[in-house]
């Protein structure tokens, strides 16, 4: 039995297989089909594959050279769910992206050139550009490091990751209507896509604190029923579509911040409820408190003294976000990220 290449890397909050696109079958849907046996789809647990039987462990990077100018390789994502087996590339994971970096300079397909190597990659799923810049001291990818990052054990080597081109990357522009304030089943809303469309609610507005656990609020099926009700229509106004097969746009909960951060959030991705946040979501979030006429006007808290450095609170800690704006949008988004390589051998079909 032949057995297909393989790295199993975390990236961020997350974790899942890195594949070069030349070791994967080129029709897209062989592909797809051999992934959702590598992962071991459709079933809840994904026994029989190496998914981790949740949205956050069960994703994908394919990694290939770029042919495009100023770019050193192209990352496309794929979404696996874990139960049904779809398969989605309607969105980017800014988590999985902070392993991109390591995995092209341990295949070769990026030189380090001295303690610090910088990749630049391009974003598939979005259309958008993102320059990591990864610790190769001697000439070597290191994952040991002092940097810690809420929701993973440990510390480990630093990867700043600068985004340009996300603000309407997917629905055209960073407030997708035209409007700072959008009502969707009498619940006030703020549509933003910077990097990841997502609908930003007043967690009060829905009769909740905004502080529950995601166990708590996943098992709360009335307020499931509502948003996904909120989605499908903010879907259609940001330009999306039908989104009822996709896992955009994001539900985020907001309440005043507890630790220090501009504002504390709960993350719908989009049926289950992340248990930090997802770094372009995080941007995305960022983006909407910014707006005086947003849903995070009356709660959002900035630091006087640099404004556009802030934290987004989620429930394991927060998530630095640094935004660089001209005129009414982004055009460069910046986050602290850590990767580490787990596994490096041959998955079998």
């Amino acid at each position: 039995m032949s057995g297909i290449p393989c790295m199993l890397m975390r990236g961020g909050t997350s974790k899942g297989p890195f594949f070069l696109a030349s070791d994967l079958p080129s029709d897209s849907e062989a592909r797809n089909q051999a992934i959702l046996t590598i992962m071991g789809s459709p079933d809840a647990r994904q026994i029989d594959g190496m998914g981790g039987s949740h949205p956050l462990t069960s994703k994908v990077a394919i990694i290939s050279p770029s042919n495009r100018d100023g770019f050193d390789v192209d990352y496309l994502f794929l979404q696996v769910t874990p139960e049904t087996g779809a398969i989605s590339d309607s969105q980017n994971c800014g988590n999985m992206l902070a392993a991109v970096g390591p995995f092209s300079i341990e295949r070769g397909l990026v030189k380090a050139v001295s303690d610090e190597t910088a990749v630049r990659v391009f974003m598939v799923n979005s259309d958008s550009r993102a320059d990591l810049i990864v610790q190769t001291p001697n000439g070597n990818v290191t994952y040991d490091g002092d940097t810690r990052i809420d929701g993973v054990p440990g510390t480990h080597a630093p990867i700043l990751q600068n985004y340009y081109g996300t603000a309407g990357a997917q629905c055209g522009a960073l407030l997708p209507t035209g409007r700072q304030i959008d009502v969707i089943d009498d619940v006030e809303c703020t549509l933003v896509d910077n990097g990841m469309p997502t609908v930003l609610m007043r967690a009060g507005d829905l009769d909740l604190t905004g502080y529950e656990t995601p166990e708590a609020l996943e098992a709360n099926e009335n307020l499931k029923l509502r948003l996904e009700s909120i989605r499908l229509t903010a879907g259609k106004l940001m330009k999306l579509g039908n989104v009822k097969d996709m896992t955009i746009p994001k539900m985020c909960l907001i309440a005043p911040p507890r630790n220090g951060g501009i504002i504390s959030t709960r993350t719908f991705i989009p049926h289950r409820v992340h248990q930090t946040v997802g770094v372009l979501a995080a941007a995305s979030d960022a983006a909407g408190c910014m707006f005086p006429g947003g849903v995070a006007a009356s709660m959002a808290e900035f630091d006087e003294m640099n404004p556009c450095r802030v934290d987004i609170e989620h429930p394991t800690g927060a998530l630095t976000v640094e935004l660089e704006w001209e005129g009414e949008t982004i055009i460069r988004t910046a986050l602290l990220r850590t990767a580490r390589k787990i596994m490096d051998g041959m998955v079998f079909l």
